[in-house]
């Protein structure tokens, strides 16, 4: 078994005071999902150079594709590389959708900053119990806890639902109040993957609920609140991966500005995984197509690594508002 590891012996930040500050500044914070090493440079690079705070997260599958032990030393190593590239950006290691207790609780023990909890599919009493076990471990070692309340439609991990079920801010304040979290995670109409909605031609993407949001608001006073689900799906990274072989022809995501919006109110962190996959992808089809003899890993994933950073800066300086807030 592994050695205990402390997160701040990795450099590494738990997610309070970010919070803190992107409410008071009405932004959000970016909470990125990386899978390898060139998403996890090219995430705190694009960070480092549009001067963001940061949220690494890694989901369970990801956590085990990278195997626990190896992962410790990437996050160290990604702070390492942003002190040397001279910048001082809070980093936080989170993980995204925590299923069960044993999970968070190896993700504290191995330098975690921040876990999540995901007991959305259980019975809201038991979604509370599950939630409340891993605070009761997490609070103590210093790391901050996100819980959800609502189902997202989608597939995260284990964790999946065919149709959403918005968050209920009757019961927002009773949830936070019996767990203990730091953060929640909310149902307004956000959904995961690159398919979020089906729409007929001529059909636009259904706004966010707004009105849950504002409710939800006006019960938590000044309490964080996240976005799951929420890539844009960008429709230039989609048309380059159809242009170059792939099939993605009903691929949607949340509009820009509804975004933006959102991350002027309480959500200070919003959650960015599956255009972090399409800027990449996009990018290595192109390669592929154009240069069919190419067989280097670094002449695809390195191009692939600078799309992914372009986007990141984007996302921070047009989308969340994070830019300069590090």
């Amino acid at each position: 078994m592994a050695a205990i590891v402390r997160y701040n012996d990795l450099g590494l930040v738990n997610t309070k005071e970010m919070f803190e500050k992107a409410m008071a500044g009405r932004y959000a914070v970016p909470a990125y999902n990386f899978n390898n090493m060139e998403q996890l440079q090219a995430i705190l690079v694009g960070c480092v150079q549009s001067g963001s705070p940061v949220i690494l997260q890694v989901s369970g599958s990801a956590r085990k594709y990278i195997h626990p032990v190896f992962l410790v030393h990437m996050a160290k190593g990604g702070v390492e590389m942003v002190r040397d590239m001279g910048s001082s950006i809070p980093v936080a290691l989170h993980l995204d959708h925590g299923d069960t207790f044993e999970l968070a609780k190896s993700c504290i023990d191995m330098g975690f900053s921040s876990v999540m909890l995901d007991g959305s599919h259980h019975p809201k009493e038991e979604n509370m119990r599950l939630t409340r076990q891993v605070v009761e471990y997490a609070h103590p070692r210093d790391v901050t806890v996100e819980g959800e309340l609502g189902v997202l439609a989608g597939i995260e991990d284990k964790v999946a639902s065919e149709v959403s079920h918005y968050t209920r801010p009757e019961e927002v304040e009773d949830f936070v109040a019996k767990t203990g979290v730091d953060s929640l995670a909310i149902s307004i109409g956000t959904s995961h993957g690159a398919y979020k909605f089906k729409l007929k031609p001529g059909e636009s993407v259904p706004p966010l609920r707004f009105d849950i949001l504002e409710e939800i608001e006006r019960r938590l006073p000044g309490f964080p609140i996240v976005l799951h689900g929420a890539s844009s799906v960008m429709p230039k990274y989609v048309e380059e991966i159809n242009r170059f072989g792939g099939s993605m022809e009903d691929a949607a995501g949340i509009p820009e500005e509804q975004l933006r919006r959102a991350a002027r109110s309480a959500v200070c962190k919003i959650n960015i995984d599956s255009d972090g996959r399409l800027a990449m992808t996009a990018t290595i089809r192109k390669i592929f197509a154009q240069k069919p003899s190419e067989f280097d890993p670094r002449k695809y994933l390195g191009p692939a690594r600078d799309e992914l950073i372009e986007m990141i800066r984007y996302k921070n300086e047009h989308v969340l508002g994070s830019a300069g807030k590090a």
